[in-house]
């Protein structure tokens, strides 16, 4: 004999004795059946969890492999856009062959090079003492005195990172190769080194007042690593400035120049 069960009815537990609407002990709610009336299970694992055991191996190996790639372009890229150093003159011929043709860059990583050379900036003055006399002083290398007091510093100031290192870089490049200002711009950047100059002298005991100041720069190129074949020329470079007469313009406030309140 076919049952029927109630319109609006929804099968939850079928027994022999017919088509029950509520629900059957402890089983709340509906539970889902495929087409064929079966119970359906949970749905599978997504993505690479929802493979089997071989074929995770084959996608973590696939993807293993994808990964390497993706990094030696990268870092055959980077050697190709970066400035000329060792490693790119031992292994140039492999990065070209890897670049051309399809992978060609025409723009560079830095511009200009990274500098490879240390400059200091020395000056030495012309003191004139309470007797009268006059005598030049050694070279004081005010660059070492800005990387000691650096070195070593959690919070070094930006007086000390910057200020010389910056004045003279605007100095230098607005002068031409036989040191002559290049307008207003290089007497406006000789005024400025002057001041930063004295006011660092102010700290040095140079037994009387400053009349005449010199300056001049050593460059000396990075020596090359221990594993390195490359011959750099180490010999330091000297540009040499002529003396300045100094007046009351060179002086920054504070700056007593040697002198006493007697002196005054």
């Amino acid at each position: 004999m076919v049952s029927r069960r109630p319109v609006g009815c929804q099968p939850l537990w079928i027994t022999d004795s017919g088509t029950d609407c509520g629900t059957n002990g402890d089983r709340g709610g509906m539970d889902s059946y495929d087409d064929e009336g079966v119970p359906a299970g949970p749905p599978p694992g997504a993505g690479i969890a929802g493979l089997s055991l071989r074929y995770q191996v084959v996608a973590a190996v696939a993807l293993a492999v994808i990964g390497v790639l993706a990094c030696g372009h990268v870092a055959l890229v980077f050697l190709h856009v970066a400035p000329s150093n060792t490693l790119t003159k031992q292994h140039g011929e492999t990065v070209d062959g890897w670049i051309y043709p399809e992978f060609e860059q025409n723009w560079k990583l830095f511009a200009p090079n990274p500098l490879q050379q240390n400059v200091s900036v020395e000056a030495r003055a012309e003191v004139e003492t309470l007797d009268g006399a006059r005598r030049t002083t050694d070279w004081i290398d005010l660059s070492a005195e800005d990387g000691e007091a650096i070195r070593g510093n959690l919070l070094p100031s930006h007086v000390d990172q910057n200020e010389l290192r910056r004045g003279w870089d605007f100095f230098t490049g607005s002068h031409d190769d036989k040191n002559r200002p290049n307008g207003l711009r290089g007497q406006l950047s000789e005024s400025y080194v002057r001041r930063i100059v004295m006011l660092r002298l102010e700290d040095h005991d140079l037994g009387g007042s400053v009349e005449r100041l010199q300056l001049r720069s050593v460059t000396t190129a990075i020596e090359a690593p221990s594993w390195s074949t490359e011959k750099v020329n180490t010999r330091p470079f000297y540009r040499v400035f002529p003396w300045w007469t100094v007046n009351a313009s060179d002086l920054p406030g504070g700056v007593r120049n040697g002198r006493t309140e007697a002196g005054e």
